[in-house]
């Protein structure tokens, strides 16, 4: 594997190989026939807002319709959006989204979906691209039919908001909504309804190429300063293709997806609904959740870096409740797959269920520093803890972090790079740490 998929699909600039409109024919003619040999005939395709959304709409369609599988288009709705209409729609054996997350305009990606909304294992993964780059796929005979769900949007609406007694409410919560530019726009005034909450939206105007441009949970500098000077109570930024959400409490802070994980999880286990009392998240997570965590009573596992992994890791374990410090926050009794939507319905739920702000509710975790780092090395890839300077040098970090730390390096999984991550109780001493790390790799690999 690793030629085409990458840890989130297939990704790269738009029109430029691999996201080639050949490329995407020949992606649909792999994913139409893996749908009609797992006995369905349908394969929905969803995307995000980017201009070259349409355009690799049309090709990835044709490839599937000329397999003989029939096509329902979405249009713009998020990721996890698709993933639910894989599981509602019954001829639906496959799910395509057509997006590059956080990445700018120029990118693009495509996201597949088994039926019943679980991204591909990598089997499954390296099937379908054997037969894109193989060529195995002949098409002939019976041409698929394309059409559109016309009602996508309110489908996925209702499912997500099936259970959140919102229409009971005896406050309104203020809340400032970053979509992005993405493909939150829409479906974000139909799930945040103006009768339930006080709501204002920014950035919700995608022209295809303002997409995560200066918005969105990459760049929260505009929705902290606006929730701030509004007096809001809280503020939800998503990523463009919503599967992520980053929070900003009532003071203004960043809420990041290890701290959602944190509240969410204690307001579960005190109402019952953590079942095995587990939480997974990624190695990457800030050493303060898993402090967080021990200090509830809450067992912690850790997955290896990506959301598939981590949901691989819950069902290992039966944990309910997962995902990463980026965003992506996998409530698995509601959802298959990490949704930004539903954990902002999540943590509103927090908030009203408990009569308390986000920041009290925040302070249940504390963040530790962290800093992270690259190192350019060469693509032979020492095993770094036997070149004895780097270990020494890790040795002694650790030595001086004790408990208040942790240090994490791994090589990137797509560049020839040594990530370095250090955590400490102080950003000086954490900087200093992860510098002498990454001096030490510079001079010995």
């Amino acid at each position: 594997m690793g030629r085409l998929f990458g840890t989130d699909g297939i990704r790269g600039v738009a029109n430029t190989y691999p996201i080639t409109c050949e490329m995407a024919l020949k992606t649909g003619q792999a994913i139409g026939t893996y749908a009609k040999q797992s006995g369905y005939g349908t394969v929905i395709i969803g995307k995000d807002t980017r201009i070259s959304g349409d355009m690799l709409e049309s090709a990835l369609a044709a490839g599937v319709a000329s397999t003989g599988s029939d096509v329902l288009l979405a249009g713009i709705i998020p990721t996890p959006g698709v993933a639910y209409l894989c599981t509602a729609i019954d001829t639906a054996g496959a799910g395509i989204v057509i997006s590059a997350s956080h990445n700018p305009y120029q990118d693009n990606g495509i996201k597949i979906f088994n039926r019943g909304g679980v991204k591909l294992d990598d089997e499954q993964e390296d099937r379908i691209e054997t037969d894109i780059l193989d060529s195995h796929i002949v098409p002939r005979g019976n041409v698929g039919k394309i059409s559109t769900i016309s009602d996508s949007l309110k489908l996925y609406a209702d499912f997500l908001l099936d259970g959140f007694p919102f229409g009971k409410l005896n406050k309104r919560l203020k809340i400032i909504i970053d979509c992005s530019n993405g493909a939150a726009s829409k479906i974000g005034h139909l799930v945040f309804k103006d009768t339930w909450f006080d709501t204002r939206f920014i950035y919700d105007s995608p022209d295809g190429k303002n997409i995560n441009d200066d918005c969105g949970s990459q760049h929260t500098q505009k929705l902290q300063r606006l929730v701030v000077q509004e007096k809001a109570d809280l503020g939800l930024a998503f990523d463009g293709d919503a599967d992520r959400l980053i929070a900003v409490d009532d003071a203004g802070r960043e809420i990041t997806g290890d701290c959602i994980l944190a509240v969410c999880a204690k307001f579960a286990k005190e109402t019952g609904g953590l079942k095995k009392e587990v939480v997974v998240s990624t190695i990457m997570s800030n050493i303060g959740l898993t402090k967080a965590l021990d200090s509830m009573g809450i067992h912690h596992i850790k997955s290896d870096v990506g959301d598939r992994r981590v949901l691989e890791e819950m069902k290992k374990s039966g944990a309910v409740m997962g995902g990463e410090d980026s965003g992506h926050t996998i409530f698995l009794d509601h959802h298959t797959t990490g949704d930004g939507m539903l954990s902002a319905l999540k943590l509103i739920e927090v908030m009203l269920g408990t009569h308390q702000t986000l920041s009290s509710l925040a302070s249940v975790m504390t963040v530790y520093p962290q800093v992270l780092m690259n190192v350019n090395v060469d693509a032979s890839r020492p095993d770094f803890t036997k070149i004895k300077p780097i270990a020494d040098t890790i040795q002694a970090v650790e030595t001086d972090l004790g408990d208040k730390g942790r240090v994490l390096i791994r090589y990137s999984g797509t560049q020839p790079l040594l990530r370095v991550m250090v955590e400490g109780p102080d950003p000086e001493l954490t900087e200093k740490y992860c510098l002498d790390i990454c001096n030490s790799i510079k001079k010995n690999i």
